[in-house]
């Protein structure tokens, strides 16, 4: 018989090693930034991207076409947001089963590497215009190539998987070709057109402007109060009488062609009776102003109330028999240039909530301006072509030629020209304005050179969004706007507020503005009847003949082919004479180019899509009027159709406080800084811990509230390999087997397996980490660990508990590492590879495993949720006693608990439970509780007392039990003594 005489623990053998305690190689420092660049060097060397695409075949085809970033420049963070989220997206549909392909892109042409080139020739010296032009753009070709080659290593950098082996380019030749075969269906279909309208035009840059090319800020400008003298007042009285009107635009005045007032507001006559010294009005004078402005008015004019009376009431009858001077008018050596009587008509969009209730027309200059007389059909009446394409007037503008709107070159942030301060000076001298003085407020500046540009009257090329498509088919509407709108409503929008953006821009935009006054990009590719006005039925050749050789020069030559000398001969061939035509070299608005990149990309790839649709779209919410714009006008002008079925927008990055980043701020947040001190990991982390679809904060604080997660997650995963690393499969439990507990952790893996797999569908990515997260930290490493360590440790190595200990942990190990892989994509490939470590291996090989139907058990959930309420009062009592010093460990207790008979009845047995509550024992009883019993208000029906364990600490598991000492191994308890053999 063993010797059962209790041995003083000085005596007794140390059982440390004797433990099952975790073994893993895994570091708890992770070492990121040092490491990463290792992991991005095998993906590349086992080719992880080339494999998938292989192992997926006869998958469903799941395709997130790239919205294309410029390449003229270093990433930014919001460049990281945008491809990480992207990365995210595509991982996770391919682990969800689907052929998940990711061609990323570049924009390559248009004004913005176009404006870098001219920087280093002002730089220079050189005059841009003074090169010839093939050799310039071959600069910008250059210049775009070498920034590819950077972003596309800083965005492996951040863990990108794509097929960066053969990205698409916009200035790859088979690109150039497609883009003009697009921009040639537009000519073949009848919506391309030449018109003369006002547009958004930068004089810095020397080209119109797209909307999605225009930035708004603040801006201060001169505003005058200028004054229009009646010249005809048919049958009314008002003859000498002035019209004033208000505008912060000085320079449109020469351009001036009418005036206009709202038939519903109301119009008094008012007449001055007195003027202090400093003053531009005379007593006597009258003038026609809106009621509920006119004391405004004649407060800028520095008339107090005593000085000036209204007459009368002027009615919409008596301003319709008007008709106006120019302030300009007989000025000397004006030469007559204002002479003609200026227009006078009602127009719905005068409002009388700010200004004078009339509105100065110069429709080369405004469109509502142009819309209205277009609509009169007096457009040739009142087009003006003052202002040349560098923002001068023309030189033979009286009082003006040569003065510029803005200056060559900005002075510390002010582009101000002399033409408003010439214009307001001119005036003053022949008393024509009643006030001036200056305002600030927002204007439109151009997003490259942070100039602020001017609506011109230039000659440009359009796409007629509401012109019959000529192309035979009726899909979803006859005009591109129709198609468009019709197209947007079958669209998927995340967030469901997009949708609504984009189609109140597509409902109110105006024709699309093709055409740009520059040199490097894909050009018109077009030809024009010499001497025809762009009214004539056959101004523009259609001919597919001439079209085809186009286009198979462009694929051999790219299109430096129009260029070249002879191109016209070239391209017209024997069937045209060239003397005839004309040849276009504006280019393509860079917009067209992008827009089109699903025809060149998805239509025409191998690893494109069957029907030339991606799946989704996925871009800065700033793209509802840039790229998903463009993108949907263009498909539908040429397919009838949307290029994509979901479209997904993230807002903006932001500092810290909530505020813009820029370089003269210091506040901003560079991936390459963040890599370098973090790892991409932590980036990628603070994008899936993030609302996308809202604007994101960044910064050191944010950034180390991140890192701190990563070390809770990396801790859980820890003890996961170091527990799991000896396990048998042949020796897994079967789920009716195992325990309780066991049970409880497969029913959460369901439940999770549903959020993970529906939050990655519906690219939720907060809600998916979210949930992992909380399961991993909260029920794993606070509860279901903190428990089983026991039985992990403890156990004999096969004892049921363990074992489906183990065949859970195995499970957990699959979810966690496939569940977490899109987002740490460094991370869970050294979990995997630290369990399953191989030249072959990669955790980006596997799919998430599917979960059996059998793990689901809410009956078991629902019983499960009372015991651990029931827990819940227990450990609060036993963290009271080691608050109060009366124990140590929760080992020392062996608590009576006293519960209602539904609670008991939900607890299988006291031994079982007193494991789930880490004690030596546990007493249940349904007596009533005494009043000294820990209670705790959300569990009403339990109270807990506490007491002692009795017997002996076993030095193995430290549990405290009545037989410890009475087995063959000293100091030990009976399972511990079954554990030794």
């Amino acid at each position: 018989m063993p010797d059962t005489t209790p041995a003083t623990d000085a005596a007794l053998p140390d059982y440390k090693d004797t433990l099952n305690l975790p073994q893993t190689g895994f570091p708890m420092r992770a070492g990121l930034p040092k490491r990463e660049p290792g992991w991005l060097e095998r993906w590349e060397r086992i080719g992880v991207y080339d494999r998938l695409r292989d192992s997926a075949a006869g998958r469903t085809p799941f395709t997130l076409h790239d919205g294309p970033p410029y390449a003229n420049g270093h990433l930014h963070i919001g460049h990281a947001l945008n491809k990480t989220i992207k990365d995210m997206i595509v991982r996770s549909h391919q682990m969800m089963g689907h052929d998940a392909r990711y061609i990323p892109g570049w924009d390559c042409h248009g004004l913005p590497i176009e404006w870098k080139i001219e920087e280093q020739y002002r730089q220079k010296g050189r005059d841009k215009d003074e090169v010839p032009v093939l050799e310039f753009r071959q600069e910008c070709r250059d210049f775009a190539a070498g920034w590819v080659d950077v972003q596309r290593e800083e965005f492996k950098r951040l863990g990108v998987t794509g097929n960066w082996a053969a990205p698409y380019l916009t200035m790859d030749f088979h690109a150039e070709r497609v883009i003009a075969e697009e921009f040639m269906k537009f000519l073949m279909n009848g919506t391309l057109y030449q018109g003369s309208k006002p547009v958004m035009w930068s004089p810095v840059e020397k080209t119109a402007l797209a909307e999605a090319e225009v930035e708004y800020h603040d801006k201060e400008s001169p505003t005058i109060w200028v004054k229009f003298k009646v010249a005809e007042a048919g049958e009314t009285d008002l003859g000498g009488a002035y019209v004033v009107i208000w505008t912060t635009t000085p320079w449109t005045i020469p351009s001036n062609k009418a005036v206009v007032y709202g038939e519903g507001i109301s119009y008094g006559l008012y007449e001055v009776t007195g003027r202090p010294e400093e003053c531009w009005l005379s007593i006597g004078d009258r003038y026609l102003l809106a009621d509920d402005l006119a004391a405004d008015v004649m407060g800028r004019a520095r008339l107090d109330p005593d000085m000036y009376r209204r007459l009368r009431d002027v009615t919409a009858d008596e301003l319709a028999q008007l008709s106006l001077t120019h302030p300009l008018a007989g000025a000397e050596g004006a030469g007559g240039e204002w002479d003609d009587p200026r227009d006078f008509r009602a127009a719905e969009f005068v409002t009388d909530t700010e200004g004078t209730g009339f509105v100065h027309c110069a429709p080369s200059h405004g469109m509502e301006e142009y819309d209205l007389y277009r609509g009169l059909g007096m457009l040739d009446q009142v087009i003006t072509y003052n202002v040349m394409d560098d923002g001068s007037f023309r030189e033979d503008l009286p009082f003006f030629g040569g003065k510029r709107i803005l200056a060559a070159k900005a002075k510390k942030g002010d582009w101000e020209g002399d033409a408003n301060k010439a214009v307001i000076a001119k005036l003053t001298e022949v008393g024509g304005l009643l006030a001036r003085g200056r305002i600030k407020h927002s204007y439109p500046h151009s997003w490259r050179s942070k100039a602020p540009v001017i609506y011109r009257n230039t000659p440009q090329w359009f796409a007629a969004i509401d012109r019959k498509v000529g192309d035979g088919q009726d899909r979803n509407g006859e005009t591109i706007r129709d198609r468009a709108l019709t197209c947007i409503d079958q669209v998927k929008w995340t967030p469901k507020s997009g949708r609504n953006r984009l189609h109140s821009m597509i409902e109110a935009r105006p024709d699309w503005v093709l055409s740009r006054q520059r040199a490097w990009g894909v050009p018109l590719t077009c030809f024009v009847k010499a001497g025809a006005l762009p009214t004539d039925p056959e101004f523009l050749l259609r001919d597919p003949g001439v079209n085809a050789r186009i286009a198979e020069a462009f694929e051999t030559e790219g299109s430096n082919a129009w260029y070249k000398d002879g191109a016209k001969e070239r391209f017209l061939g024997g069937d045209h004479d060239p003397a005839a035509y004309d040849q276009v070299f504006d280019i393509l608005d860079v917009w067209f180019d992008s827009g089109s990149t699903h025809a060149f990309v998805l239509r025409d790839r191998e690893d494109g899509t069957e029907d030339g649709i991606a799946d989704v779209y996925m871009e800065g919410t700033d793209q509802h009027r840039g790229w998903f714009h463009s993108s949907l006008l263009q498909s539908v002008g040429t397919t009838g159709r949307a290029p994509y079925r979901n479209v997904v927008t993230h807002g903006f990055t932001l500092d810290e406080k909530g505020m813009k980043m820029s370089k003269s701020l210091g506040n901003t947040i560079v991936p390459e800084e963040v890599t370098k001190q973090y790892g991409a990991d932590i980036l990628r982390l603070w994008v899936a811990q993030a609302d996308y679809t809202g604007d994101q904060r960044i910064g050191p604080e944010i950034l180390k509230g991140t890192a701190d997660s990563y070390r809770r997650l990396r801790n859980t995963l820890r003890f996961l390999l170091g527990s799991v690393g000896g396990f048998d499969a042949a020796k897994a439990v079967d789920p009716d087997d195992m325990p309780d507990l066991e049970r409880l952790m497969l029913h959460r893996l369901s439940e999770l397996d549903q959020v993970v797999r529906e939050g990655y569908a519906a690219f939720d990515f907060q809600k998916v980490f979210q949930e992992v997260f909380h399961f991993a930290t909260i029920d794993l490493s606070a509860f279901y660990f903190d428990i089983r360590k026991d039985a992990l440790y403890c156990d004999p190595e096969d004892s049921p508990v363990r074992l489906a200990a183990l065949t859970v942990l195995d499970a957990l190990f699959h979810r966690l590492t496939t569940w977490l892989a899109p987002i740490l994509v460094f991370t869970m490939e050294e979990v995997w590879l630290e369990r399953f470590p191989g030249e072959e291996s990669s955790i980006h090989l596997q799919d998430m495993p599917e979960t059996p139907e059998g793990w689901r058990d809410d009956a078991l959930a629902a019983r499960m949720q009372k015991v651990r309420a029931v827990r819940r009062v227990v450990t609060g009592a036993l963290e009271q006693a080691r608050r109060d010093k009366v124990i140590g460990a929760s080992l020392e207790a062996a608590p009576v608990v006293h519960l209602s008979a539904e609670l008991a009845e939900a607890i299988p047995d006291a031994e079982s439970f007193a494991t789930l509550c880490i004690t030596s024992d546990i007493r249940l009883t349904g007596d009533p509780a005494p009043a000294e019993a820990f209670r705790l208000p959300e569990v009403p029906d339990v109270g807990v007392v506490f007491e002692r364990a009795e017997g002996q600490k076993c030095q193995r598991c430290w549990k405290i039990l009545p037989d410890v000492g009475r087995h063959a191994h000293p100091g030990v308890c009976e399972r511990c003594d079954e554990a030794l053999g």
